[in-house]
């Protein structure tokens, strides 16, 4: 008989023998999240028996994690702005610096309508239609698989009433105007992708990391697009590299937006710009 304790103890040692940042955390995370299904935050009795079926389950899993594959991959959830998110191979894993766009947004709204560009799990998107309940939103993606997960996501949370997905290449099929656009796009240059983790570099669409250029490629993209398709006055916040600030400011002065203002993360890094457009 093999308990929760015994368990966690040798998955631990598995995954820092392989490199695992954190690993009695990712250990747990993951035994929480494969007992508890969507409810994954649940407590762990350390003298459980597990069953044959639920240990076999877990090893599986620790197998992935020893090979750097995300625990939110795994799990196929990740929790952002307080609401579970599915997740696939095929979406961007959300980031806990993406809150910093969204606690922007909801300082700037609520507002009638919005854009969610390059959308990936819909996770900016359903999580503001949450927390505006009378807002709609249009979320674009190129990927029709990403906007499957946006959809399902948007069910989950009872917003896909009030969403439209579109398979567009940025603003190519996409009317406006609106007050507000919102976007995390890919930002990695080319130059920079060996230097990623492995749990991101092989685990997150190459898609939604880079441009294959500079790393600039989608804000040239939506600053021209911006101004056409926001009311006078209306807002563009985007999520940025950390190194990027200097340049995506020049690009959206260039194009005729106002007032870009730059807001840190929790780390203090440059993470995000906001902008508008002129009145």
């Amino acid at each position: 008989m093999t308990t929760i304790r015994s368990t966690l103890f040798s998955a631990t040692q598995q995954l820092k023998a392989s490199g695992i940042d954190g690993p009695a955390r990712d250990a747990r995370v993951l035994l929480a999240g494969l007992l508890g299904g969507e409810n994954s935050v649940i407590a762990l009795d350390p003298e459980q028996i597990l069953s044959a079926t639920e240990l076999a389950t877990f090893e599986a899993a620790i197998r992935r994690r020893c090979h750097h594959e995300p625990v939110s991959k795994i799990l196929g959830v990740r929790q952002f702005w307080g609401r579970p998110f599915t997740v696939t191979k095929d979406v961007l894993d959300p980031r806990p610096e993406t809150e910093i766009l969204i606690a922007k947004a909801l300082k700037i709204g609520p507002v009638s309508h919005f854009f969610d560009m390059g959308t990936g799990s819909g996770a900016i998107a359903v999580t503001l239609l949450a927390e505006w309940p009378d807002a709609k939103a249009t979320a674009a993606d190129i990927s029709e698989r990403c906007l499957a997960v946006t959809q399902t996501n948007a069910e989950a949370h009872q917003v896909d009433d009030r969403l439209t997905t579109v398979t567009s290449n940025w603003f190519e099929k996409i009317a406006g105007p609106v007050p507000l656009i919102v976007s995390n796009p890919p930002y990695i240059g080319a130059a920079e992708m060996d230097g990623l983790s492995r749990d991101v570099r092989d685990y997150d669409p190459e898609i939604a990391l880079t441009d294959f250029a500079d790393g600039l490629s989608a804000y040239r993209a939506l600053a021209a697009g911006a101004v056409a398709h926001l009311t006078p006055g209306g807002h563009l916040i985007v999520e940025i590299g950390p190194s990027q600030a200097t340049d995506v400011v020049d690009i959206f002065t260039a194009a005729g937006l106002k007032q870009p203002s730059i807001h840190p993360d929790f780390d203090g890094r440059d993470r995000v710009i906001s902008a508008q457009s002129p009145l």
